[in-house]
C-alpha cells in the first residue's frame, strides 16, 4: 500500500500545518454550540457555517483539516435524545469537510481528519470508561469515519492514558494513520495527573504515526514537547489554545493578547524543539493558521 501522503511528508522531515479550532470559531461567528452536542450542534442548525469554516482554514494554508466530529459518538448525541444519529451526523461532518477542500483546495494536497475525541468530558477523566467499552466505543466510531471518507484519525484531547490507548488501538483497526493528541494540566502532566512521559510511552508501543499534545496553553506547551521528545521517536506537534474555557458557563474566554503574530512566534519555537505538526485549538482562528503558514519553515529545522 502506497504510503498516505501526508505520512510521506512527515518521513521527509516536512511541518505539516493542522487547521485552527471549529467550535471557538462557530461561537465567535455567532452559531450556537452550547451543551452537550458542543460543535455538533452546528451540524443541525448551521451546516454551511461548519463547511465554510472548513473553506476558510484551507484559504489560509492548512494541510489537514479537522472534521466536527467531536461530539458524534452515540453516547454523546444520546445526552441530547440523538443517539440513532450517531452514523448520519459523522457521514454529514466528514462530508462538509471533504466539499470544502473540492471547492477551495485548487488540487493543493489537503487531508481530511476524522476527530476523535474522549467519550465523557474533557475536563472530567475520572469519568472515563473502563477500557474494554472505550475500545468498542472507540472502535465503531473509528470505523464511522473511515466510512464516511476520513483519510486520517486524529485522537484528541485525551486527558488519561487508559482511554489513549484504547482509542489507538481501536484506531488501529481501520487502515488509516492514526495520530494522538494528549490533554495536559501542566508542563509533564495529564488532566488527569498521570505522567505525560508515562502516557506517551505506553501510546508509542501501540505504533500510532504521532503523538501531539492540544488544548494547552502557549504557556506550558513547549515543555510539553520537551518532555515528548524525550519519550518518543514518532513525529510529534502541538496545537496549543489561545485563551481558555469557562467551565461554569461552557463558553470560551477568547485572549485578545495571543494575535497571530504572536500565536506563530510561539509555534516557531516549538518547531525549534522538534515539532512537525502544528496548529491551533480553541480560541484560535484561520487569522492564526495564516500567520503559521507565513512564519514556520516548510522542514524540519535541524
Amino acid at each position: 500500500m502506497a504510503l498516505d501522503p501526508i505520512q510521506a511528508r512527515l518521513t521527509r522531515g516536512d511541518i505539516i500545518l493542522l487547521d485552527g479550532a471549529m467550535g471557538t470559531e462557530l461561537e465567535r461567528l455567532g452559531v450556537s454550540t452550547s451543551l452537550p452536542l458542543w460543535s455538533a450542534q452546528a451540524l443541525l442548525d448551521a451546516p454551511d457555517k461548519v463547511r465554510e469554516v472548513h473553506e476558510t482554514y484551507i484559504q489560509a494554508g492548512a494541510d489537514v483539516i479537522t472534521s466536527a466530529t467531536f461530539r458524534t459518538t452515540p453516547r454523546s448525541l444520546k445526552k441530547a435524545g440523538l443517539e440513532a444519529e450517531a452514523d448520519r451526523l459523522t457521514t454529514l461532518a466528514v462530508d462538509l469537510a471533504r466539499q470544502a477542500r473540492d471547492r477551495v483546495a485548487g488540487g493543493r494536497e489537503v487531508r481530511v481528519a476524522g476527530s476523535m475525541a474522549p467519550l465523557e468530558d474533557c475536563y472530567r477523566p475520572e469519568r472515563s470508561p473502563a477500557a474494554p467499552d472505550a475500545e468498542k466505543e472507540h472502535r465503531d466510531q473509528a470505523e464511522r469515519l473511515a466510512r464516511a471518507g476520513a483519510e486520517l484519525l486524529l485522537i484528541e484531547t485525551m486527558g488519561t492514558a487508559a482511554e489513549a490507548a484504547a482509542a489507538v488501538r481501536a484506531a488501529r483497526a481501520t487502515d488509516l494513520p492514526v495520530w494522538i493528541s494528549f490533554l495536559c494540566k501542566s508542563g509533564t502532566e495529564l488532566y488527569s495527573g498521570e505522567p505525560l512521559a508515562a502516557a506517551v510511552r505506553l501510546v508509542t508501543t501501540l505504533a500510532p504515526d504521532a503523538v501531539l499534545v492540544n488544548c494547552v496553553p502557549v504557556a506550558i506547551a513547549t515543555e510539553c514537547l520537551e518532555v515528548m521528545g524525550r519519550a518518543t521517536a514518532l513525529p510529534y506537534g502541538c496545537y496549543a489554545n489561545a485563551g481558555s474555557p469557562d467551565l461554569g458557563r461552557s463558553t470560551w474566554c477568547f485572549d485578545p493578547e495571543m494575535t497571530p503574530d504572536r500565536f506563530a512566534d510561539a509555534a516557531a519555537g516549538w518547531v525549534q524543539l522538534g515539532a512537525q505538526i502544528v496548529g491551533g485549538c480553541c480560541g484560535t482562528g484561520p487569522d492564526h493558521t495564516r500567520a503559521l503558514r507565513d512564519a514556520l519553515p516548510p522542514v524540519l529545522m535541524e
